[in-house]
């Protein structure tokens, strides 16, 4: 079983991005997702996390994550809001970082997982017209092979409705933009 851990602000989309993720892999890939959301009266830029199980058996836990497999950063200004994105990380843990420029010099640069990057906010501003990084961010992670890209694109689609247009624009352009640290 595969866990992820999804740190961002309040208004990025961290939770819906959880929920895409979650139905791009039940749904449109016939395996098995649990969202676990974890927010309750936050404002918009306060942190929020969202956590997520994947599995190809079904899922008979029922609780936040603790170890994560895989972390993706929304936004690096959650450590300086005191966020620990590292705890529960092993040496495997991947990272997924919102960033323009590679990530180095930051707790989880070294020692864990390989980091990847991508300028989701750039990607967002160009695509939505707004900096809401979800949709970009999961189709960054469709990189990583745990769910594909197409996937994805039909979740946003089942999503956001109209909007799902340029929300399936913003994770195409995520998906081609990630590099490896």
């Amino acid at each position: 079983m595969l866990q992820l851990k999804l740190y961002g602000l309040g208004g990025q989309g961290v939770v819906t991005a959880a929920k895409v993720l979650a139905e791009a892999v039940a749904v449109h890939e016939g395996r098995y997702a649990q969202s676990v959301p974890a927010y309750g009266h936050e404002r918009r830029g306060a942190p929020v996390y969202s956590d997520l199980f994947v599995d190809d058996q079904p899922i008979l836990v029922k609780s936040f994550v603790y170890e994560p497999d895989y972390v993706l950063i929304f936004d690096l200004a959650v450590l300086d809001k005191g966020v620990d994105v590292t705890q529960g990380c092993r040496s495997h843990t991947v990272f997924l970082v919102n960033s323009a420029q590679p990530p180095v010099d930051y707790p989880f640069s070294r020692g864990y997982g390989p980091v990847y990057y991508v300028d989701a906010t750039g990607i967002s501003l160009a695509t939505i017209g707004r900096n809401i990084p979800n949709s970009a961010m999961v189709g960054a992670f469709a990189a990583t092979g745990v769910v594909g890209i197409e996937s994805v694109a039909r979740a946003l689609g089942d999503i956001f409705g109209k909007a799902g247009e340029i929300n399936v624009e913003a994770a195409r352009q995520g998906h081609a933009a990630v590099r490896k640290l």
